[in-house]
Parts: structure tokens; C-alpha cells; sequence
């Protein structure tokens, strides 16, 4: 009997002990997280520079990750600053994504840039905004909306502030005062 309570046991032993058998994983093999660490609703961002407000940024969502990065997948409104505080530009687009080392800002769907002291306007699919240059680009189609001509073309290069501009390939003009 004696053996039998041994030869049950130890297979008793050896049945748990496949059971909590756990294979050992390599770490760097593992897949590892990259979505956002940290989300940030209502979101309303100051630059300045000597005190000066010189661009507010507000999104609905910002979503940030572990490189820095930030991502606005609702949306993002800009307004531009004259040293008086004066708003003097925006931007709008449908999405937006911000990479930290590069002080640069990438704006996609139905982009619009307004130029509220000209009366201009600017519609792109896609604009890059490099702070540290504080300049806007794009590679693709643009159409600038003046109060004399509209003006379509491909690529476009401006002051972040919309008051002046180079549109690469000009496609079309079409003139709306006769």
C-alpha cells in the first residue's frame, strides 16, 4: 500500500509540475508595445518666444508616444501670432502628426490655411509646418484662393504665416474680378 501511496503521488507530482511548466521567453524576440502612452483630450498648446504668444495649437485628441512623437487623430486648428496678438493666420487639417526631434508638424485631410490679413487661402491634401524654419510646404496639389484669382499648382513653399508664398508647378489661374 505503502507504494501505491508513493506511485500515486509522485505521478500526482510530475502531472503539476508539466502543468506549471512555463517556457522561457527571449525578451528581445517578444513583440513590444508602440501605441500611445499617454492621451490627452481638449488639448490647447502655447508657443512663445520673450513672452510673446506667437502660436496656439488646440486638437480634440493628442495621443503621445515613447519617442516623443504626438499624433492628433481628430484633427488640429493653429493660429498664428504677430508679436501684437493678433491672430494672423490658421491652419486646419483632419489629422496631424508632430515629430519632436525635428520641431516638425505634418497636417493631412482637407488642410486649409487662412491668411486673415490678405484674405487668402490656401487647400492642400497634405502641408508640412517646420517651426524651426518657420515655414509651410507641401509636394501636393494646392489651390490658393485670393480675392482677385484663384490659383492651383503643384508644391508650394510659404512663411508659416501664410504672408507670402511659392507655388512650384502652376496649373491653372483663373481670375474673379472682371
Amino acid at each position: 500500500m505503502r507504494k501505491a501511496c508513493i506511485a500515486t503521488l509522485m505521478a500526482l507530482i510530475s502531472i503539476i509540475g508539466f502543468g506549471c511548466k512555463e517556457d522561457l521567453k527571449d525578451p528581445d524576440k517578444e513583440q513590444k508595445y508602440t501605441g500611445p502612452t499617454m492621451e490627452n483630450h481638449d488639448v490647447v498648446t502655447l508657443y512663445s518666444d520673450s513672452a510673446k504668444l506667437l502660436v496656439k495649437l488646440q486638437a480634440p485628441l493628442q495621443q503621445e508616444f515613447e519617442s516623443g512623437d504626438g499624433v492628433f487623430p481628430e484633427g488640429l486648428f493653429v493660429e498664428f501670432y504677430e508679436q501684437e496678438g493678433q491672430v494672423t493666420s490658421t491652419l486646419k487639417a483632419n489629422y496631424g502628426k508632430q515629430d519632436r526631434n525635428k520641431n516638425l508638424f505634418q497636417a493631412k485631410g482637407n488642410v486649409v490655411v487662412q491668411n486673415l490679413v490678405k484674405k487668402e487661402k490656401l487647400e492642400t491634401e497634405e502641408l508640412f509646418w517646420d517651426k524651426r524654419k518657420a515655414r509651410i510646404y507641401t509636394d501636393k496639389f494646392v489651390r490658393i484662393t485670393t480675392p482677385e484669382q484663384i490659383i492651383m499648382g503643384n508644391g508650394l513653399q510659404a512663411k508659416q504665416d501664410f504672408s507670402s508664398y511659392r507655388i512650384r508647378d502652376v496649373t491653372g489661374i483663373i481670375d474673379l474680378e472682371e
